[in-house]
């Protein structure tokens, strides 16, 4: 029968319950089950598609189109599974759903409730997502104890009660502080999340602990005597300086076979040799690299979780650190740019919306053009590129996007004909894997080593075919084509030491063990760089 693992979090947010969601799926994977995922977010917005990323942090972005929560970028990155937009839902759409139901008269005069409703509505999401695996994950967003988290929490109550105890599990993952004035790990915020689950019906099978070090036995069995859980199944977390050692870390404490015990799962060692080889190479980097990284959301570091995973495997590859530099667009002017970005390697710009910023971006495409520094740009940081060659070297001096400049006499990127007449602003960009042919004798057809590539979007802009005639015959090259509607995708200068620009999200696409190409040869070219300078 199928097997369900629900994981809930508790005292605090940021615990990192998809991370360690993300490193169970690697031990169920590696034992030879079929596993997915589902992230279960209590707001009301449909997705986070239209959220500032201050609010929420990255979007990530499916193969399928699908605009979700970051969690979903960990399961996809320590796993082989590749998901789909029925991974990850929210309250908003539940209840959208609900009441188009209700709408449709598909209650038959009933008063609709929270229960059962809306949380059969859960329920059938979950048997949704999970349809096919051997074993589903599903993560609980929020912290036990938000009001908005009870009809999910009531929800997987009943599931668990239904499916019974040998097929739910149930993981609660909660923080255990060091109190430095005492001089002691206190387990007393445990002992009331863990009460609070209990008051709605689940207790947990597992506990999993966070700290800032491991838990001594003490504190296992005190916390295994106060929150009803076998002490053989409390778990340490500490802070460790890699994520993906996680799965490593859980696998020394035996946690996959507490697991199988529970599930009554055919036990087979994990085999972790390809973790371990990671773990090896970014424990001992020969060498490094400064990259610059040039956004507007750089206070928040989870806006660009993707990227900032991407650039770690690349680092595998290369056996090279990657020492990061975060600037903030909004701060670049023409008379600081030569202090800001004159000793870094490469510059790399990535996605965005909004004007705030742009100038600055414009700037530092220029800067890195000129200056013969590898150039990376990502969705807008492509668009940016566009802008700044069309005023710069094309002439045309005016040039914008009509995102930032609706009368632009060189609107070098504009909306699409379909785009012009959208009103709505969720759901409604160019979202999902997309095919893209690649030019031969370009540096990205050297990069790939093949001649048609599928990667993800989301943007709503594009390079304006109008005027990529123009810009060609003045050097730019367009390596990558979407060849169903003639619009750009990779642009790149041949004359330039590493300069390329892709108009799709390459970060979404790489994994540890599966490095994404053009991340892995940008970060080759930001070494080389460094050791032509130091010379």
């Amino acid at each position: 029968m199928q097997k369900f693992i629900f994981i809930t979090g508790g005292v605090l947010s940021s615990l990192g319950k998809g991370v360690t969601s993300a490193s169970i799926g690697t031990l169920l994977e590696k034992m030879g089950y079929k596993i997915t995922f589902l992230k279960l977010d209590p707001y009301l917005n449909i997705d986070p598609g239209t959220m500032n990323p201050y609010q929420h942090g990255e979007v990530y972005v499916t193969e399928d189109g699908a605009e979700t929560d970051l969690d979903l970028g960990h399961y996809e990155r320590f796993t082989n599974v590749i998901l789909t937009k029925y991974n990850n839902t929210t309250s908003g759409k539940l209840y959208n759903s609900l009441l188009e139901k209700e709408r449709r008269g598909a209650f038959l005069g009933a008063t609709v409730q929270v229960i059962p409703h809306f949380t059969n509505e859960i329920i059938k999401s979950i048997e949704k997502a999970a349809s096919g695996s051997d074993i589903a994950l599903i993560e609980i967003g929020g912290t036990v104890g938000d009001i908005e988290s009870l009809p999910f929490l009531e929800a997987i109550r009943q599931m668990g009660l239904e499916l019974g105890k040998e097929n739910a599990l149930f993981i609660h993952l909660t923080y255990v502080p060091y109190v430095a004035a005492a001089g002691e790990l206190k387990t007393k915020p445990s002992q009331h999340s863990v009460k609070e689950l209990r008051a709605i019906g689940i207790q947990p099978d597992i506990l999993i602990c966070r700290a800032d070090r491991p838990l001594p036995k003490s504190i296992k069995r005190k916390l295994a005597l106060f929150t009803n859980v076998s002490e053989d199944a409390v778990f340490s977390a500490p802070d460790l300086d890699i994520i993906y050692k996680i799965p490593l870390y859980l696998k020394k404490e035996k946690f996959d076979q507490i697991v199988a015990k529970h599930l009554n799962l055919d036990y087979k060692e994990p085999d972790l040799k390809d973790w371990q080889k990671i773990v090896n190479t970014l424990s001992k980097l020969e060498k490094e690299t400064d990259i610059a990284i040039v956004g507007k959301y750089v206070e928040l570091k989870d806006a660009y979780k993707s990227i900032i995973e991407s650039l770690i495997h690349a680092q595998i590859a290369n056996k090279t650190k990657v020492n990061f530099h975060w600037i903030n667009a909004d701060k670049i002017t023409e008379e600081n740019i030569d202090q800001l970005l004159s000793g870094v390697d490469g510059i790399l710009i990535p996605g965005g919306f909004g004007e705030r910023g742009i100038e600055g971006k414009i700037l530092t495409a220029k800067y890195a053009r000129e200056n013969n520094i590898p150039y990376f740009g990502i969705c807008l940081g492509m668009q940016v590129a566009v802008i700044e060659f069309a005023r710069n070297v094309a002439g045309l001096k005016e040039a914008n996007s009509t995102e930032f400049e609706p009368e632009t006499p060189y609107p070098v990127i504009d909306l699409m004909p379909e785009q012009k007449g959208v009103d709505k602003k969720g759901g409604t960009m160019r979202l999902g894997a997309y095919k893209c042919t690649l030019k031969e004798g370009t540096k990205a057809f050297e990069i790939y080593g093949q001649k048609e590539i599928y990667e993800r979007h989301r943007h709503r802009y594009e390079f304006n075919p109008e005027f990529r005639p123009i810009l060609e015959d003045k050097g730019l090259v367009v390596s990558g084509e979407y060849k169903a509607k003639k619009l750009a995708e990779i642009i790149e200068l041949p004359n330039h030491r590493w300069f390329i620009a892709c108009q799709f999200h390459p970060e979404f696409k790489s994994k540890p063990f599966a490095p994404h190409p053009l991340f892995i040869s940008f970060v080759e070219a930001s070494l080389k760089n460094r050791e032509e300078r130091m010379k």
